[in-house]
């Protein structure tokens, strides 16, 4: 897992095995932005209660890539 794409695709394989979900990266100046494409019924279990898995999935990518800005949007 060298880049940030690659580690969210395996947090998110991990919370959800065997889904349709799929992320695009894109870069906008000096920020990537990843969408996060999944079914209406798993969304819920990405972003979890109160969206602590969702805030906790973005605190391990800054602690893993500190040097990197980020965005994280999630699409049905």
């Amino acid at each position: 897992m060298n880049t940030i794409k690659e580690t969210l695709d395996y947090i998110l394989k991990a919370i959800i095995p065997d889904s349709e979900i799929t992320t695009e990266e894109r870069q906008e100046g000096e920020m990537a932005i990843f969408e996060i494409s999944a079914p209406t019924e798993i969304i819920g279990r990405i972003i979890g209660k109160e969206g602590k898995i969702i805030k906790s999935i973005r605190t391990i990518l800054n602690l893993s890539f500190p040097q990197t800005r980020f965005l994280i949007k999630i699409k049905e």
